[in-house]
């Protein structure tokens, strides 16, 4: 059976990872306990154990405004992590999936930003992710990263939940209107991952699988062909104004909300240690023609996390 190392347990896209991904193999979802970042042999030696055919990198550090006061912890597990990661996957000749985000653009412009366009990562956070994309891309080793935005789901901490708490607790909503990006569900992350390596497994005659040996080899081959980068969100866009209208209109228990008003402000309005990128927009374009994989728009995505 095909072994996959999710590193990462109780995050948004590691817990759903960890419903998606058993369909293609024995997963191993490992959290601190077994891969903590700040002890590399430890991370070394799971890997080396465990012997998986593909790395899945589901851990970072997101905490993006804590960041800029503790920039040592963040690139620790954003970039030394990353890069022991792609090391151990060259070496062992097995495929690395890392995610990343928005954030390694400065924000600025209109249109949807596509894989190809100059970076400006704007803090700290930021520029940990993006150098822990560069170390995957100078390793060598065969690599997807996904680039991905505004994440939320009902695992970890994210816009979603948070809406859901304080609108049962305040009456009034403040929330900024003048950054614009693509809500996307974290489950969707983990299923369209699934998918992509799911192409990869190449079946014999008669729908009888190949080898584990064999199906390793072809998986790391498809994603050595088709190494880089890959942007991965919902369709469409919206505010973070526009999201929390949408989550209040759409909620199931709408009756049992406190609150009654949402007011648009801006980002002067609510300064935070850490810039945000004002155009979090991500074109899909490539990852479509590629894998022929496009997420649903956030509204629909939303109205099933909803009914969930």
């Amino acid at each position: 059976m095909t072994r996959i190392l999710v590193i990462g347990r109780n995050g948004q896209v590691a817990g759903e990872l960890a419903l998606t991904l058993p369909t293609l193999g024995e997963v191993l979802c490992a959290g601190r306990d077994l891969a903590d970042a700040t002890q590399p042999a430890k991370v070394r030696a799971l890997v080396e154990d465990f012997r998986p055919q593909v790395i899945v990198n589901a851990s970072a550090y997101t905490a993006v405004d804590k960041a800029e006061s503790d920039a040592a912890a963040a690139r620790t597990l954003n970039v030394d992590a990353v890069a022991l990661l792609a090391e151990l996957a060259d070496k062992m000749r097995v495929p690395l999936i890392h995610y990343s985000t928005d954030y390694v653009f400065d924000g600025k412009g209109q249109r949807p930003w596509v894989e190809t366009d100059p970076t400006g990562p704007q803090g700290v956070y930021a520029q940990t992710k993006l150098d822990g994309e560069n170390a995957i891309r100078t390793s060598g080793c065969a690599h997807f990263i996904f680039r991905t935005a505004w994440v939320y789901g009902h695992f970890g901490a994210n816009f979603y939940k948070t809406m859901n708490r304080l609108a049962r607790e305040r009456e009034e909503l403040r929330v900024v209107g003048d950054q614009t990006g693509s809500p996307t569900w974290s489950y969707m992350i983990a299923l369209s991952t699934s998918q992509i390596l799911a192409q990869g497994f190449v079946h014999g005659s008669a729908g009888i699988p190949i080898s584990p040996a064999g199906a390793a080899h072809n998986l790391h081959e498809f994603v050595r062909a088709r190494s880089g980068t890959y942007h991965l969100t919902a369709a469409g866009e919206c505010t973070w104004y526009d999201f929390a209208r949408e989550i209040f209109a759409t909620d199931p228990r709408a009756a049992e909300l406190k609150c009654k008003t949402v007011t648009r402000i801006t980002t002067a309005e609510y300064p935070t240690p850490a810039k945000r990128p004002a155009n979090s927009v991500l074109s899909n374009e490539k990852c479509f023609q590629t894998f022929g994989i496009r997420l649903p728009d956030w509204k629909q995505q939303l109205a099933m996390v909803q009914s969930r």
